[in-house]
């Protein structure tokens, strides 16, 4: 049987028939496979004992130490596939399994529902030119690579990051905590807030410093929907902005009963004087938020921090935010830690402004914060903050 061997130049990139997108697209964030012929030489259902393709195994491991994601759409046996996947040591190298009957592009799309990412920083690997297109013409945006090109992929420029950070080497390690918090959720007898409560939710939030760059400059070019303006920043800039009396660089870490997300959080401001001449402020430049931490209440917790501490300096926050197709759930985050829009520029830009006579918001009750300021008791200290600004005349 023909597997996947090197590819030729003309090769190189997606199909035409997938996404055709290319280096300058997001980078792909998780690689979805087929089994019989792409992943390994033969059918598992005909009484072969297939081996895995050396290009294949070679792929994806040298793309998981990268921090891309694997997932599998096979159109088989679940229970059979899944055992030959052990068999060979592989399984624990995939995030979600797809394997039925019915068409792959809902399988796909199911993988990316899963995984909380878009269709966008999909790609997919079929040795049937029929199953490519399929999912092609069902998910345009989806990449879309025949078997022979595996040995490729990992040197293609949609697949390779500047910089392998820590965060993305345990990234499967950490979706598979995160499968374990589904289950966990789906078998909660209470309210969704009692299930968050049940989490022992700890996010801690500090100033960025060295060894936080390359994270930093990771979830500038990694994340799409939860972020407010879609910039990024290269470590020179995210260096200097730590550098600079005049911004403030904060990065966010969580934490929870299951285990560690990461750095899951980014917050960049700049103190300024406001342009209409009411007084300082301290503008929020960006705010983003890993996709893993969506449904945990982590962005009015962290945009409730950059208020207190902005308000503690006698500054008014405000907030820039740049509406893209996906992102609009973070102008939700952002009115609803209380912030209103007092302005719009071009192109759909709007400037949003704290009250200034509004309290500072309390930390969410269904998690603990902790600051620099106090890492013994940071519920005490959240307080104190909060209490500071309030009094404050």
């Amino acid at each position: 049987m023909t597997g996947p061997r090197q590819s030729g130049p003309q090769q190189s990139g997606a199909e035409p028939t997938g996404a055709g997108q290319r280096s300058a697209e997001p980078t792909v964030k998780v690689l979805v496979w087929d089994l019989d012929d792409t992943l390994w030489d033969g059918t598992v259902l005909e009484g072969d004992d297939p081996v895995p393709f050396p290009a294949a195994t070679a792929a994806l491991r040298a793309l998981d130490e990268r921090g891309v994601l694997h997932a599998v759409a096979s159109r088989s046996d679940r229970a059979v596939a899944t055992a030959h996947l052990e068999r060979l040591g592989l399984h624990e190298l995939f995030t979600v399994l797809e394997i039925d009957w019915g068409p792959k592009s809902g399988a796909v799309r199911r993988i990316a529902e899963a995984i909380g990412i878009g269709l966008d920083t999909v790609a997919f690997v079929d040795n049937d030119p029929v199953e490519r297109a399929e999912v092609a013409a069902a998910h345009p945006v989806v990449r879309c690579y025949p078997a022979e090109q595996v040995a490729a992929l990992a040197e293609l420029p949609e697949f390779r990051t500047e910089f392998v950070t820590a965060d993305a080497r345990e990234r499967r390690l950490r979706y598979r905590g995160e499968a374990l918090r589904t289950r966990a959720r789906e078998d909660h007898q209470g309210s969704p807030e009692e299930f968050l409560a049940s989490l022992g939710l700890e996010l801690t939030v500090r100033q960025a410093g060295p060894d936080d760059l390359a994270r930093a400059h990771e979830l500038t070019v990694r994340t799409h929907q939860l972020n407010t303006t879609g910039r990024t920043y290269d470590l020179p800039e995210l260096r200097a902005l730590c550098d600079s009396p005049d911004h403030r660089v904060l990065v966010a870490e969580l934490t929870d009963r299951f285990g560690d997300y990461g750095t899951i959080g980014l917050a960049l401001s700049e103190r300024t004087g406001h342009r209409k001449g009411d007084g300082p402020a301290e503008v929020l430049r960006l705010l983003l938020l890993s996709c893993r931490v969506m449904s945990r209440g982590i962005g009015p917790a962290l945009i409730g921090h950059v208020v207190r501490a902005a308000l503690a300096e006698g500054r008014r926050p405000l907030a820039e935010f740049v509406p893209t197709d996906v992102n609009r759930v973070m102008l939700v985050n952002l009115r609803f830690a209380g912030f209103t829009v007092v302005g719009q520029e071009g192109e759909g830009r709007l400037l949003l402004g704290y009250p200034p006579a509004a309290s500072p918001p309390p930390p969410p009750g269904h998690l603990r914060l902790i600051t620099p300021e106090a890492p013994a008791a940071p519920e005490a200290a959240a307080t104190r903050e909060a209490s500071d600004a309030r009094n404050r005349p």
